[in-house]
């Protein structure tokens, strides 16, 4: 700094010390087009590296997330084990002699549709009744469902199953 190479500045406490400028040959237009060239070529290369990078870096990923061969193997014979094992379940469940036949099926959906209607007939009932009951009562509804001991469908979490 003595000898003027170097410039001393001093803020507080700290000191900085850069090259003095003024020792430094001036460039001309043409070095400054020049090194304006070179710095985009440069940041050029910059980019289609980092690009290179990035794609390279998640092929990466890629390659990491997927099974090995040996996993791929495992998984293979583990499949083959399930699907052999359904199609043994299929063949028993062909060759079985207590089908049941559409007569029976008919007759089946036939009654269910009866209980069904049944079932929502005597719960329109139940609720009518109770609704003209309610009317006079002078507490909440699911006060005197508690007090009588009323269960609904809903307390149970039962649903009036859909026509099939």
């Amino acid at each position: 700094a003595q000898q003027g190479r170097v410039r001393e500045k001093v803020y507080g406490k700290q000191k900085i010390y850069f090259a003095a400028q003024e020792q430094l040959p001036a460039a001309s237009d043409a070095e400054l087009r020049g090194l304006d060239g070179e710095i985009a070529t440069r940041s050029a290369q910059l980019q289609a590296l980092q690009q290179s990078c990035r794609h390279m870096e998640a092929e990466l990923k890629d390659l990491n997330s997927s099974m090995t061969t040996p996993e791929m193997a495992k998984e293979i014979e583990a499949l083959r084990k399930d699907c052999a094992g359904y199609t043994e379940k299929l063949e028993r469940i062909k060759s079985a002699t207590n089908h049941v036949t559409p007569e029976e099926k008919e007759k089946v959906c036939r009654e269910q549709q009866l209980y069904r209607r049944e079932w929502r007939r005597r719960k329109r009932m139940a609720t009518e009744l109770l609704d003209a009951i309610l009317e006079g009562y002078p507490k909440s509804k699911k006060q005197f469902f508690e007090e009588v001991g009323i269960e609904t469908d809903e307390d149970h979490g039962v649903v009036l199953p859909a026509a099939v």
